[in-house]
């Protein structure tokens, strides 16, 4: 095989497969997070949506291949590294991207939905359903293990917090998102109500623990310097709790009503539907200020300069959440402003995942992205 040199210097160089297998992390599962959401918002654009859905169905078909390609790679590292794949559980940073496996999965659930019942129909949905059904049991254990690990194992310190602590507890809402576009296309009504009811308990797993590490965040960014110019993109990462939560009370509550009439709770449904949409709005515009602080940050960042590297996908999956979030907004209300910003959004949503995506492929191709400093730091 052709040797890929790093460019990096300190950095191994690759002399085949087994060594990228031997250096794959986690963190790459941000590349289909930020592949799916672009997907899934194209669509969804107001007038051009229809025009936009082949393009927005063949990137879904893509990031099929790239979470094939990554769980191929990163499965290959448990089994012929085991003992070095294991010391992600002890690395402060590299741990908390094991949450970007199930979010990238949901992605493609989603597009199960969005895309696979339109050209393959109802026979995609028993394999939406039981992905949904393993995307659930990943994000539960991330969301409750890694903070396990946090408290036992690894060395924190409120100075070098970064949002990326909440990568491992947002997996969970993204899941229960995920239960409000998969529930009504369900054959049976139990089913349909177990999605919806698990929907609920996930969205409670995960938004107030995210809630409360913003608060944390937010302390830190105010007693101590901005995080290195290295995890410049984190800063967008406080958006994706805020934009998922939002999205999965409108998504669950927009459901609710239907659901739980079937079961004799009317009332209880239009409550959840009142507070879907008064929820999801009230957090959308909690999101509208960390979007306009992220920006600020991101401004400041990018004129000093910041080196590249994976976490900038960081940029893709939050703004894209918060952008679906604003069109299911504008649905729900019947108001041509959600439409139109998300609409701008998707466009700047579009021009980021463009930019990261051909900067990945180029480090990718000279290796200089294959490295795991879980192996680094035991050195």
């Amino acid at each position: 095989m052709t040797s890929l040199p790093s460019t990096t210097r300190g950095l191994p160089r690759f002399d085949d497969l087994r060594d990228i297998i031997r250096q794959f992390t986690p963190n790459w599962f941000a590349a289909t997070m930020g592949t799916g959401i672009l997907a899934l918002a194209l669509p969804q654009v107001p007038t051009i949506g229809p025009a936009l859905a082949p393009f927005g169905e063949a990137l879904w078909l893509f990031d099929i291949a790239l979470f094939g390609l990554f769980a191929g790679l990163y499965g290959a590292r448990w089994i012929l590294f085991t003992n070095e794949a294991r010391r992600v559980f002890g690395h402060e940073s590299m741990s908390m991207f094991l949450g970007t496996i199930p979010m990238g999965l949901a992605t493609i659930i989603n597009g199960f939905v969005a895309f696979g019942l339109p050209r393959f129909g109802d026979g995609v949905l028993p394999v939406a359903y039981a992905l949904w059904w393993i995307d659930v049991a990943m994000a539960l254990a991330c969301g409750v293990l890694i903070p396990y690990f946090m408290f036992t194992r690894h060395a924190h310190a409120l100075d070098r917090m970064t949002a990326i602590w909440l990568l491992p507890v947002v997996a969970a809402e993204v899941a229960g998102a995920s239960a409000g576009l998969l529930a009504p296309h369900l054959a049976t009504a139990a089913d349909q109500i177990t999605v919806l009811v698990t929907g609920y308990v996930l969205w409670a797993y995960s938004v107030p623990v995210a809630f409360a590490i913003l608060t944390i965040l937010m302390l830190r960014l105010a007693l101590h310097r901005l995080p290195h110019a290295s995890m410049a993109a984190s800063c967008w990462l406080a958006l994706g709790p805020i934009g998922t939560g939002a999205l999965g009370l409108l998504v669950l509550g927009g459901d609710a009503p239907a659901m739980f009439s079937a079961h004799g709770l009317a009332q209880l449904g239009a409550v959840a539907a009142s507070l879907g949409l008064i929820g999801g709005l009230m957090i959308w515009g909690y999101g509208l200020w960390w979007l306009a602080l992220a920006a600020l940050l991101t401004v400041r960042y990018w004129r000093e300069g910041i080196p590249f590297n994976l976490g900038w996908w960081g940029y893709t999956f939050p703004l894209g959440v918060y952008t679906v979030a604003s069109f299911k907004l504008g649905t729900a209300l019947h108001l041509a402003f959600f439409g139109w910003v998300g609409a701008m959004l998707t466009i700047a949503l579009f021009a980021m995942w463009l930019l990261v995506a051909s900067k990945t492929l180029a480090g990718a191709r000279t290796g200089r992205l294959f490295h795991s400093p879980c192996i680094a730091s035991a050195a």
